[in-house]
């Protein structure tokens, strides 16, 4: 297992190199130039040659692609991604903050779109064809065909507006993360519920269940047996459902005003702060590739058959 663990680790890292390599040459794919957009964003009225390249050297634009590239990498390592072209504060201290609150929303929603996944997924498989497992599916379908940002504003006009019950935006409190919670659950527990109640499905046809009903085995024990297997193939998707919600939250945010990575992100883009931009990107990527990593270990675990030598 230790070896496996190693080779796999040592594997990402030539990934997370690449990543972050295209991730640098973002600057390069833009029309704009990143001095122009720094002193416009410096508010300086007018913008001549000797300006741009006094700005340029200054902000070490004029020096090789490959040495800031490396020198950018060495800096990332350490979380210092630079400066932020609108603000002129360091990037992390305002992305910090920003990455906590948008983890806080997701690991919330994660744990509620696990557990709703789970209760629905197996009520549905033991419940096969009937008039639960198909009117479950019916609405899951119809709600996660709903765009977020329709089903957050009529959350708000029903829940906040007319009701009065719980905040619009922000997150003053615990009731704050209700309504962006519930948009993410019913965005996504339809989809991974599905997955359960898939495997569980193919799992209620093994013979090992036909065996055990011929025993006389309590019902319950053999529906937490199987469940017990069918995790084996939903744990890969639970894992990766964190950083692609991380990832996803960025409409909820900003119907919500969350202040989180969403909200920052899209306000970085409009003002083409790109230091801002590139280690959003990083982070995401970052989060992906280690989540990633975690599930083949996670399933490697459980299986032993994923980490015998070929």
């Amino acid at each position: 297992m230790v070896t496996y663990i190693v080779k796999r680790i040592l594997l990402s890292v030539p990934l997370l190199l690449v990543i972050s390599f295209l991730t640098f040459g973002l600057n390069h794919l833009s029309p704009l130039d990143p001095v122009e957009v720094v002193l416009h964003a410096q508010g300086v009225p007018k913008i001549t040659e000797e300006l741009i390249a006094e700005t340029k050297a200054s902000l070490g634009l004029d020096r090789p692609f490959v040495v800031r590239y490396f020198d950018w990498l060495a800096a990332c390592l350490q979380l210092d991604f630079g400066n932020s072209y609108v603000t002129g504060k360091p990037v992390w201290s305002l992305l910090g903050p920003a990455f906590l609150n948008t983890l806080k929303l997701t690991l919330v929603s994660v744990i509620a779109i696990i557990v709703s996944s789970i209760v629905l997924g197996v009520l549905c498989a033991v419940r096969e064809g009937k008039a639960l497992d198909k009117s479950v599916r019916g609405i899951s379908f119809f709600l996660t065909s709903m765009p977020s940002y329709w089903l957050a504003a009529l959350m708000i006009w029903y829940f906040s507006v007319k009701l009065d019950l719980l905040p619009t935006s922000g997150m003053d409190s615990a009731q704050s993360y209700i309504l962006p919670v519930a948009v993410l659950v019913i965005s996504y527990a339809g989809i991974y519920f599905r997955i359960v109640r898939s495997s569980m499905l193919s799992n209620l046809n093994e013979d090992y269940v036909l065996y055990a009903r011929a025993c006389g085995l309590p019902e319950g024990k053999i529906t937490a047996r199987i469940l017990r297997n069918s995790m084996q193939v939903a744990v890969s998707v639970f894992c990766m459902a964190v950083p692609i919600i991380l990832g996803s939250t960025v409409v909820v945010e900003n119907v919500f005003a969350w202040p989180g990575l969403g909200t920052l992100t899209v306000n970085s883009i409009l003002s083409r702060d790109f230091p801002m931009i590139q280690a959003y990107v990083l982070v995401l990527a970052v989060a992906f590739v280690l989540f990633n990593t975690l599930s083949d270990l996670i399933n490697a675990a459980l299986n032993p058959k994923l980490r015998r030598e070929p």
